[in-house]
């Protein structure tokens, strides 16, 4: 069903001083509404409206029943319902695909979207030249300069204020230019020396403009995206694939919009089922973890993901890491809720959480997977939340620097892979920004300053086995990875998720 939105009303006043018009005040949702249509309707086109339409609706959930429960009573429940078992419509597609040629991967980035990206970055460095530069005041000068010039001051962090500073020298060499020319200065003009510590003559060029120094041009957004690579890049088809055994999750068919039920306790004291957006299921699926394996969820609140690889029975221990207490504790809550005598022989054996900033998580050369689900923009609660919404207006350089910190965050658990690791980059953010051109932002930073290469893994056939669930984006329009859609027959994601394999 559409969600209804909430909608403040302002009086505004007139010259009259009557209240007898209305303003709308726009909320954080509109914000985001405005920035996505702005943006993805350029990236998207005509399909943006559709996409658009089913992210302002109710998104549909996958159940992942809790093997610690009452697994075969809930199963048998969900399917009297109707909801199907996803292994099944796994092994059905498999049959239908039946056997995959296996050919070396050639994927290139597309050029539509490369172009696309150029020109709103144009676009914007336009828009932001001109809310600078007016025309038409008397302020404005004679011509606007080509570009303007942002540096940040030396060892700025994610969080510190950015210095902006313009390009002077064509208004200093004109100043020096006109007094060659013989121009006079009125010394009767002079301030009285014992006043002042020098002459109104003397020129002292601003560095910044005042009360600008928190302000980041909007186009600084689209830097982070390139294709071009400059280090040594490798592609892998991956073909094979084996589904859990132990896991069993359910979704309702394309189309069906039918909703599970509330989990409910079961005898040993845990709930039955854990709900979830149906596309977050595919980066812990596809990071494909084998028997005794040592995994990191690097960003793991509130904890979805890390409870599904534990449901697969498989690594020898999972360290669950968030960077904030209150992240840490979500996921200790789900642990409690979902896993039979937790606290006595699960914690510390088989689960550990741990609290950091996951751009500063050590032990290198240490985990044989790892998932990187990274904060983004989170586009559907962007729309439907205004609460802890990044489109606040006091949120913006937050926004601006995401693909930064994600880059930052993936560039680090590569590091920590081991040689031969596989790690699963992920998002619910539509953006290339945040996805490919994150990617490719981290894998040049690992080959820069470690020499660590990874080889990219093509799930472009995987992704078939899921297509009687989820609507793909064209394998043709990424370069790294693969993307779940907003479609409101199927009303899952968005989901980025690409697969990096480290080499030796």
């Amino acid at each position: 069903m559409l969600r209804i939105r909430h909608v403040v009303i302002l009086q505004r006043r007139w010259k009259s001083r009557h209240w007898s018009t209305q303003q709308r005040k726009k909320t954080n949702t509109d914000r985001a509404l405005d920035n996505f249509d702005d943006f993805y309707g350029s990236v998207f086109g005509n399909r943006w409206k559709s996409m658009r339409a089913a992210l302002l609706t109710e998104h549909k959930y996958v159940a992942l029943v809790n093997n610690f429960g009452d697994t075969d009573r809930t199963c048998n429940g969900m399917e009297m319902n109707g909801a199907l078992n996803i292994k099944s419509l796994v092994d059905l597609a498999r049959n239908r695909i039946g056997h995959y040629d296996k050919q070396p991967s050639t994927i290139t980035p597309h050029k539509t979207v490369d172009n696309t990206l150029d020109e709103l970055k144009r676009k914007q460095e336009e828009l932001e030249k001109y809310s600078l530069y007016p025309a038409g005041t008397s302020d404005a000068p004679t011509s606007i300069p080509k570009e303007l010039y942002y540096r940040k001051a030396e060892n700025v962090g994610l969080n510190d204020s950015a210095e902006i500073e313009y390009n002077l020298t064509n208004f200093k060499s004109s100043l020096e230019e006109t007094i060659g020319k013989g121009a006079q200065i009125d010394h009767s003009r002079l301030i009285d020396p014992q006043f002042s510590t020098g002459g109104l003559h003397e020129f002292i060029p601003a560095s910044r403009i005042k009360g600008k120094e928190d302000w980041i041009p909007e186009s600084d957004h689209y830097k982070y995206y390139q294709t071009k690579a400059d280090f040594p890049l490798q592609f892998d088809l991956v073909t094979e694939f084996a589904y859990p055994e132990n896991l069993s999750l359910y979704a309702y068919e394309i189309g069906n919009c039918s909703e599970f039920e509330t989990p409910k306790k079961c005898l040993t004291g845990v709930l039955s089922h854990y709900l979830m957006d149906g596309a977050s299921v595919l980066p812990p699926l596809l990071l494909d973890i084998k028997q005794g394996e040592r995994v990191l969820d690097a960003c793991a609140a509130p904890g979805g993901k890390s409870l599904l690889m534990l449901q697969t029975l498989h690594p020898d221990i999972l360290i669950c890491n968030d960077i904030q207490e209150s992240r840490v504790n979500r996921i200790r809550k789900v642990m409690e809720e979902y896993i039979f005598d937790y606290k006595e022989n699960w914690n510390n054996k088989r689960v550990a959480l741990n609290q950091c900033d996951a751009r500063n998580i050590d032990g290198f050369n240490s985990y044989d997977k790892i998932l990187v689900d990274v904060p983004c923009t989170t586009d559907r609660h962007s729309l439907t939340e205004n609460d802890n919404n990044i489109f606040k207006s006091t949120r913006i350089k937050e926004r601006l620097r995401i693909p930064e910190l994600q880059a930052d965050i993936l560039a680090n658990c590569l590091h920590l892979l081991k040689p031969g690791g596989s790690l699963v980059y992920s998002t619910c953010a539509l953006s290339p920004v945040q996805n490919d051109g994150v990617v490719h932002m981290a894998l040049q930073k690992v080959f820069n300053e470690h020499n660590i290469t990874a080889t990219v893994n093509d799930l472009s056939y995987l992704i078939k086995l899921f297509e009687d669930i989820f609507k793909f984006e064209y394998s043709k329009n990424m370069k790294y990875g693969q993307l779940v859609l907003p479609f409101l027959p199927a009303n899952y994601g968005p989901m980025y998720f690409s697969k990096l394999t480290r080499n030796m």
